[in-house]
Order: C-alpha cells, then structure tokens, then sequence
C-alpha cells in the first residue's frame, strides 16, 4: 500500500507539470519508438491498450518506424534533443547507439523492483545488454540463428530419416545431396539454402576477431574460421546443393517462399520466420538445430530485441513501468504464440507459450538450449561499418565462387586489423562490463 501511495504521489507531481516537455493535458506522456511488421505492431499496440487500461495516469504514445529508417532517425532526434523516452534496440546494433551515451543505465530500477526478476532470462541474453555491470536494456526476445526448417514430407518420400539435435556437418551434405532434383542439367530443388555465413565459421570452431569486447585484431585468417567459410561457398559452388547469389536472385525469391513453394528443401535461419510457414498446408515440417561442425562444435549468430530508457526522459520512474509491461511476460508471451519471437525470460520461453505450445515447429523447444551456444557481433561501435565496407565485399567474392576463402581472408584480415588498430589508437575503446555471450561451448 505504501509503494502504490508513493506512486501515486510521484504521479500526481509530475502531472503538476503541465507547461513541461513530457506532459499533454497534465497526463505524463511516455513515447516509445519501435520497428516492426503489421502483426508486431498490432500486438503491441493491443499491449499497450490493455496496460493503459489499469493505467490511466500516464499516457503512452507509440512511435513506429519501419526498421530500415529506424537507427538514423533514432540517432536524429537523440542528436537535436527530441528522442522518445523508451526505444527498442536490436543486440547487434546496440553497441554502437549505447557509445552515444544516451541510455539510462537500468541497475538502479533492476535493484529496487522487488517484481523485476533478473533470474528468469536467458543470461547469455541480460550480458549482451550489460556493460561495467550496469544493465542497460532488457530483452523482450532472443534471436539464434539457429532453426533449420525442413520438409519432412519431402524427406518422407526420399526415404530419409529426419535429421536430430545432434547432426553435424557431414550429415548436411548428404542429405542436401539426397534433396537436391533436376531437369534437363536444371536444378529444380535444393537439399539447402543458408545466409548466416558466421555460422559455418562459428561451428568450426572459428572466430571473427581475437576479443569481442575489445577487438585488436581479425582472426578470419585462422584455418578453422577459413574452413568454414569454404565450406559454406562449397554448399553453394562446389556441391550444387544450396542456390548461388546468382541462381537466388534468377529464382527472385525469398528463403520462405523457396521453402513454401518446396523449391528448397531445408533452409537455416531463425524462430521469427514461424508466422508465414504457419500457412503451408501442402506438406509437413518442423525444425532442427543447425549441425555441429567436424570438431563437435556447436555455435551460431544471434539477433534479438531490447527496449531501453533514454536519459533525455523526464520521467525515467515512468518509464521503466512501461518498459516492463512492453518487454514482461504477458508481452513475451504474446509474440511467442503468434510466432514472431523466442521468449528472453527463461520462465516463459520454457511455458506452455514456447516451447511447451502444440503449434508447429513442433521442436522449437530446442532453441531454448541453442542460447547457450550464442555468438554475438564484437561490442565496438564501429562493427557494422567494418563488417560491410572492409569484410562482405571480399567474401562476397567467396560466395560467388571467385576466390576461394583462403585467398579473400589474405585481404580481408589486413584491413579488418587496420581499422581495429585506428580505433585503439585514437582511444575510442570501451568495456563491456559482463560481456558478450560465452559463445561456443
């Protein structure tokens, strides 16, 4: 009673501001920026709309804008001092906006709310968000890239048993090979497609820099991280089994609609392509997590979503209640039944809304264990901008099948060192404080 008093009070001094940025009609207005297709923001909006219901002393105004736009206008409005209270943050792309300064750190609302309980996330998932112990988002969902979708009606018909948890590499390939029809010197089915590149390197035991949370140096050039990149363009150029860049882009279609129209057989990605594959009548199928590599070694990339308080918002105290309706068990548990994502909060990845739930992939549990064997991108802020104009140009040419990877990391590693370098000299380092993921086991 006294914590609801106390509340009250809070809210009513800040409803007294009525002149003030931050308050409509003597009503606290929290803004949420976010991204997200149709069915994201309908749930989301429905979240909302229940919480204000039982909440009608502060307003909640929710900013959409759609992925692709959503960092620079970010950056924009946080830069001209007009950035929402609370915004979603992908776990990849927050290391470069947490290095703007602009997050309210969580750990003092985390200690104090006796209904916030950090014990019931994926760790690996609170680490990521974590820097010099101070937590500075918390995660709605998780992302590995983990799923391999298969065709067990297709596999049925070749006679081939479905793949485990436990297959590896070798196991691919000859059931790809097995999968992979044509016609008149025309493949007309792939046995695979994959994009997640890392994943091969990962699962080789390789890595893309020396330290994640202050990289010196690129370690492409490793020959396990080189082996895995060659043999993820042999799938494609060398075997035949998995559709070039080329022969996709013939094909203009997407891994889903490859997939539903049974033009690929197995396809590797993550949970969030569940919603449309929940349509296919035509044939059966499910999920199986992607295959060790030849040294038993399980690892892959990862992607996921967080919300964050800004430290520009005049009522962080606020802010954090709406935050934990937008990012708390009702909120994880609705996007996990409507298959747009894995649960952050252990507890309810684990429940009857994932990995108990009947509708299909009917193995999605196994996810909940894929987490553990996560890889995130190194927290520097600069990663994106290496990764695309020094790193994919060059293995871009591995994937087409006009170097090999041995010959493209020999470029690719000098550069990638430079500018890891430029950065340690000119002092731009940080400390991510619990760190990235422990990454593979």
């Amino acid at each position: 009673m006294m914590r609801r008093f106390v509340y009250i009070l809070m809210l009513g001094l800040l409803a007294a501001g009525c002149g003030k940025s931050g308050v409509t009609g003597g009503v606290p207005v929290i803004k949420v920026a976010y991204w997200g297709g149709p069915e994201e923001v309908a749930i989301i909006q429905r979240l909302v709309a229940d919480w204000q219901r039982s909440h009608p002393e502060v307003q909640v105004r929710l900013e959409h804008t759609p992925f692709g736009a959503y960092v620079s206008r970010l950056l924009t409005r946080i830069a001209g001092n007009v950035a929402p209270d609370i915004m979603a943050v992908e776990v990849n792309l927050f290391p470069s906006l947490w290095a703007k300064d602009a997050f309210l750190s969580l750990q003092p609302f985390v200690s104090q709310d006796p209904e916030f309980r950090v014990q019931d996330f994926f760790p690996e998932v609170l680490q990521r968000f974590t820097v010099n112990g101070q937590l500075y988002a918390v995660p709605r969902d998780t992302a590995p890239f983990a799923a391999v979708y298969y065709n067990k009606t297709m596999l049925d018909a070749a006679k081939l048993p479905y793949p485990s948890d436990d297959w590896t590499w070798d196991d691919l390939l000859r059931m790809s090979k097995q999968l992979t029809a044509s016609e008149n010197g025309r493949t007309t089915r792939y046995g695979f497609y994959a994009w997640a590149w890392q994943n091969f390197v990962y699962s080789n035991g390789g890595r893309l820099v020396d330290d994640l949370n202050n990289p010196t140096k690129c370690t492409l050039g490793d020959p396990k991280a080189v082996e895995g990149l060659q043999f993820f363009s042999d799938l494609m150029n060398t075997h035949g089994v998995a559709p070039t860049p080329i022969a996709l882009g013939n094909l203009a279609m997407g891994a889903q609609q490859l997939f539903m129209t049974q033009r690929v057989a197995m396809f590797s990605s993550g949970f969030w392509e569940t919603p449309i594959l929940r349509q296919i009548k035509d044939f059966e199928w499910d999920v199986v997590m992607f295959p060790k590599g030849p040294r038993g070694t399980r690892a892959f990339g990862t992607g996921g979503t967080g919300y964050c308080i800004l430290k520009s918002s005049r009522h962080p105290e606020l802010a954090w209640q709406v935050l934990k309706a937008l990012a708390g068990p009702e909120a994880q548990e609705r996007m996990a039944k409507a298959g747009l994502g894995q649960p952050a909060n252990r507890t309810v990845a684990e429940g009857p809304a994932f990995a108990q739930s009947s509708e299909p992939p009917a193995n999605k549990g196994m996810l909940n264990r894929a987490v553990q064997h996560v890889v995130y991108e190194p927290f520097i802020p600069e990663w994106r901008e290496i990764l695309e104009l020094t790193m994919l140009p060059e293995l871009d040419l591995v994937f087409h099948g006009q170097k090999s990877a041995a010959e493209a990391v020999k470029a690719v590693v000098p550069k990638v060192t430079m500018a890891l370098t430029r950065r340690k000299a000119s002092g731009v380092v940080q400390q991510a404080g619990a760190g990235p993921a422990k990454g593979a086991q």
